[in-house]
């Protein structure tokens, strides 16, 4: 709950449903106005028992005895991996390595009621078998990236503790993709990603993927960049599971970032038991809308709840980013008007020794990473990732092209597409609400477009764009039927610019970056890629190699950048930076700096050889930072600085020293942007880099880095036989992976190698929550609102405004239509005064209807807004101010009227002041407008805040310094926060 939300007041009419529930949230775990009704979800990753192996076993008993297996947390791999694929030398088909099933045990308890029972997974490798107290529930068996539920309701025994087997099956199937393979990856095994038990009310929500139109989907046929609105389309998918129909109603409110409602919509439907109907409903935005894009990632939540005869029984959440994106066919990929170049890498989410058993945490710390880069783009290669990889890019501002399981090949037998089609559909049902998502791969790789792909896809999203995949050494391709010619693009490619060409694979480095940043037909270039990852291909650099097999990567496997990785920052960030590429040793004739100054100088133990400016070598031609190139350095020992000069005159420096002999650890842990969660499978990385007396890093040592932790948690691989502790370096660094526990407090982390001093660092644990819901809910603040039109009776009322008419020369009270009894008089604050009303006057826009009319009080003492009968609480009252000019012509109904109208020509005061005893806070100042265009300027408005006791009338002055008119044209009354 946002601390700007909490309030005292007991009655401020927000909405809050209240509800005695027999089992859920309880009321003190939720924040203010979110809905209690009958749905939990409980996370249930802690306390499985484990087995490998056996895979014909009956392990599903219900009185089996597993006291003996492994205890172990989910996400869990069936094996830790070495750096090296347990010295394996499998294939590319990945014949042998981690083939095997897993049996995992646990016992849930569910209480008595009519409630539905359901475990929801989000990935199990490969396929996934379940049994419920010994009664076999069903398999899936689509494959292990996309997420799945089983219904349990009729298998478990309610009000006492159920058991619960999973056998996760990764052996090699023909029909399951990326099986039969080949594939650049490895797959790895296990219950690798979060599961929940879910319980509903039998009239629900749906999930996503059961079907096309199951759960909720959420667009925006029309967002307008320019004049900030925009359209949203919610279709909610509701099942009737009781035996009898039901008279359900959905509430769906869209909530800004404040937690405030500003579209509500309301639907009832009867429903038939056992029937599943969507209801579609739609509305619009025409006032303060933020857009999403990549450098304000702002979020709306989408609030959906169903009654049942006027009890809230279930809701759902979703996240939504209002963008419009297209692809141009001139000026390349567009965001909300802007275009921009698409500048990323492609991610596998396996991580050292853990593989794809990924806890949340750090999935997010790769998109942290990348947006630490400047990267505004990420490829999911080669299959669907974690829920948590999407909700850091919405949140961050991260675009994503995901695409299904595969690699290069495609399957002959008809089981293998039903998977992948399937597959396709359920990743698509699965993060189609999420902002972040623009494309979906539409071919396999290697292949160009599909058409079953695309079809698939289009069929289930026909709002985002697919992208073909193609290389040279498997035929040229174009778009075809995809939307984007998306390319493998490493070397010579042929283009005929008919269409923009995009690289979803390339290289890395200013010199591969610098063609696409000056050719906006070149739309864009996703790397290969973010970090070292395990594969089996047995011709890369480092198939061999006896310590680390991993390939490739900007950042190690381990998320430790490379040093060239450093360039990014200077090219796509906007912050001052400056970077020394090399090390200063023995040898270094050249050196490379990385800034965005204007120029650099190297200066060399303070003595300065050479300024210069970047690079114009025509490799880099396009990009706005090229490195810069210093060559034919006498090398000497001792310090290298680089001084970068910017062009608003500022300056900044660094420094590198030669190494000397090392004598020291430095430890870092990477608590950035996160916290440690004891949750018994969270993981938490270590750096510890060998450095000198100067603390400088000393690179090339044989040193090992034992790690060791004091406190509930462990060292990934210690024990374990996979070379994981101790750790030798790269880049001069060890890294490390501690695991949390289960219990609460400090951790200190200790490194140590012999010779070296060692280093301590301490982290603290933080209690885990294993209740999604109270975990994730956040405030609802639905105020009632209602805004009044002022002017004449002849004045032109548009939708949504109430209209309040008024005479020459009296007062005039106006009934609220939203708050109860309650009234409105506008008058002079003296009896001396004048009062004037102006019909319709025709001011261009937004709101000239309501801000080109109004009435003008002319008094010394102003014109004052009286309430009476307003209920208690505090209220927000916007007025407009504005001095109309008329546009009247030919067309206008009423131009007779010009002939004696002259309200518009009194004089008025440019400033008023707004002040009231009733006012939460000190009295506020407004400017008046004036003008008959208003296209591109706001009008005048004073917005202020007060609070009604509900007995006493509030009175609200409107007034200026030099005895002239005061201009109000219009009112928006709304309920709100002290």
């Amino acid at each position: 709950m946002k601390k700007s939300m909490i309030h005292s007041s007991k009655n401020y009419f927000l909405w809050l449903m209240v509800l005695t529930m027999t089992f859920g949230v309880s009321a003190q775990d939720l924040p203010f106005g979110f809905p209690e009704t009958e749905r939990t979800k409980v996370n249930i990753n802690q306390d499985w028992k484990f087995h490998l192996g056996d895979p014909d076993a009956d392990f599903y008993a219900k009185d089996l005895d597993d006291s003996d297996w492994e205890s172990v947390n989910v996400p869990h791999t069936l094996k830790l991996t070495s750096l090296t694929l347990d010295g394996l030398k499998d294939e590319k088909t990945q014949l042998v390595f981690h083939r095997e099933v897993g049996w995992y045990r646990r016992e849930i308890e569910v209480p008595v009621g009519d409630q539905k029972v359901f475990l929801e997974f989000e990935g199990v490798h490969q396929v996934a078998d379940l049994w419920v107290n010994g009664q076999h529930v069903g398999e899936h068996a689509v494959g292990g990236y996309t997420p799945f539920h089983f219904d349990i309701t009729d298998y478990v025994d309610k009000g006492q503790v159920n058991q619960v087997t999973v056998l996760a099956d990764n052996r090699r199937n023909e029909l399951v993709p990326p099986d039969p393979g080949p594939f650049d990856y490895v797959k790895f095994s296990g219950l690798y990603r979060d599961v929940y038990l879910v319980q509903t009310d039998p009239v629900h929500v749906t999930f996503n993927w059961e079907s096309l139109r199951s759960g909720v989907y959420i667009t925006t046929p029309t967002i307008d960049p320019v004049n900030k609105n925009a359209t949203i389309d919610i279709k909610t998918a509701v099942r009737n599971e009781s035996s009898d129909a039901q008279s359900v109603q959905l509430i769906t409110r869209v909530i800004d970032e404040e937690g405030l409602v500003v579209m509500k919509l309301q639907e009832t439907k009867e429903l038939a038991s056992g029937v599943e109907y969507q209801f579609d409903q739609i509305g619009s935005l025409e006032d303060n809308v933020t857009l999403w894009d990549i450098d304000n990632p702002y979020l709306y939540r989408v609030n959906s709840v169903i009654l049942v005869d006027g009890k809230t029984v279930d809701y759902v959440e979703n996240k939504i980013g209002l963008r419009k994106f297209e692809l141009d066919p001139v000026r390349g990929f567009v965001l909300n008007g802007e275009p921009i170049e698409l500048l990323g890498f492609n991610r596998h989410q396996q991580y050292p020794y853990i593989g794809d058993a990924v806890p949340n945490a750090l999935h997010y710390k790769d998109m942290l990473q990348f947006k630490e880069y400047g990267f505004n783009i990420m490829r999911t290669a080669h299959y669907p990732q974690d829920d948590e990889i999407l909700k850091a890019c919405d949140e961050l501002g991260i675009l994503v092209y995901e695409e299904a399981p595969s690699w290069i090949s495609i399957s002959t037998e008809e089981g293998w597409w039903q998977n992948f089609d399937q597959a396709a559909r359920d990743m698509v049902r699965n993060h189609r609400n999420h902002p972040s998502v623009v494309m979906w791969g539409g071919g396999i790789n290697h292949r160009g477009y599909v058409p079953r792909v695309h079809n698939t896809i289009k069929q289930e999203d026909p709002e985002r764009l697919t992208a073909s995949q193609g290389a040279r050494w498997t035929g040229w391709q174009a778009s075809g039927l995809t939307d984007i010619n998306a390319n493998m693009l490493y070397g010579p490619f042929i283009w005929d610019r008919s269409e923009p060409i995009f690289a979803m694979e390339g290289r890395r480095g200013p010199a591969a970056v610098a063609p696409y940043k000056k050719d906006l037909g070149m739309t864009g270039l996703i790397a290969w890629t973010a970090h070292a990852y395990y594969t089996f291909h047995p011709a890369h650099d480092k198939a061999d190699d006896p310590k680390d097999r991993t390939r490739s990567g900007a950042m190690t496997i381990f998320r430790y950048a490379r040093p060239e990785t450093e360039w990014y920052k200077a090219e796509l960030k906007d912050e001052p930076f400056l970077y020394i590429h090399e090390d200063w040793v023995e040898g270094t004739d050249e050196v490379t700096v990385y800034s965005n100054a204007d120029e650099v100088e190297l200066l060399l133990n303070g003595q300065s050889i050479g300024r210069s400016q970047a690079s114009t070598d025509t490799i880099y031609d396009g990009l706005d930072d090229a490195p810069f190139h210093f060559r034919e350095i006498d090398y000497q020992s001792g310090e290298l600085t680089a001084k970068a000069y910017f062009a608003d005159g500022s300056e900044m420096k660094t420094v590198k020293k030669t190494p000397e002999s090392p004598k020291a650890i430095r430890l870092r842990v990477d608590t950035v942007g996160r916290e440690f969660t004891a949750d018994g499978s969270d993981i938490l990385m270590v750096y510890a880099a060998v450095v000198d007396k100067n603390g400088t890093v000393v690179e090339g040592t044989d040193d090992l880095i034992t790690f060791s932790v004091k406190g509930d948690a462990t060292v990934i691989g210690d024990d374990a036989g996979i070379n994981a502790n101790p750790m030798f370096t790269e880049y001069g660094v060890a890294p490390g992976l501690i695991k949390a526990g289960t219990t609460t407090g400090k951790i200190t982390i200790y490194a140590k190698a012999k010779g070296l001093k060692s280093a301590k660092a301490t982290v603290i644990l933080v209690p885990n929550q294993t209740d999604e819901i109270a975990k994730n809910a956040e405030a609802i603040y639905d105020y009632d609102s209602e805004r009044v039109d002022m002017g004449a009776p002849d004045q032109l009322v548009q939708f949504g405004w109430n209209y309040w008419y008024g005479e020459d020369n009296t007062s005039s009270t106006y009934a609220f239509k939203t708050f109860g009894e309650a009234t409105v008089e506008v008058a002079t604050a003296s009896n001396d005064g004048v009062i004037r009303w102006l019909g319709e006057m025709n001011v261009v826009g937004k709101y000239g209807y309501a801000y080109g009319d109004g009435v003008m009080g002319i008094d010394d003492q102003g014109i004052n807004l009286t309430f009476d009968g307003l209920p208690a609480g505090v209220y927000r009252l916007k007025t407009w101010h504005h001095a109309p000019r008329s546009n009247s012509d030919s067309m206008d109904p009423n131009k007779e009227k010009l002939k004696s109208l002259t309200i518009h020509k009194l004089p008025y005061e440019k400033e008023i002041v707004v002040d009231s005893d009733a006012l939460i806070g000190s009295e506020l100042k407004a400017t008046v407008t004036e003008g008959k265009s208003m296209q591109f300027d706001e009008p005048g408005t004073a917005v202020v805040v007060f609070e009604s006791d509900g007995a006493s009338k509030i009175t609200i002055n409107y007034n200026g310094k030099g005895n002239k008119g005061v201009w109000l044209n219009a009112l928006e009354l709304s309920e709100w926060k002290k």
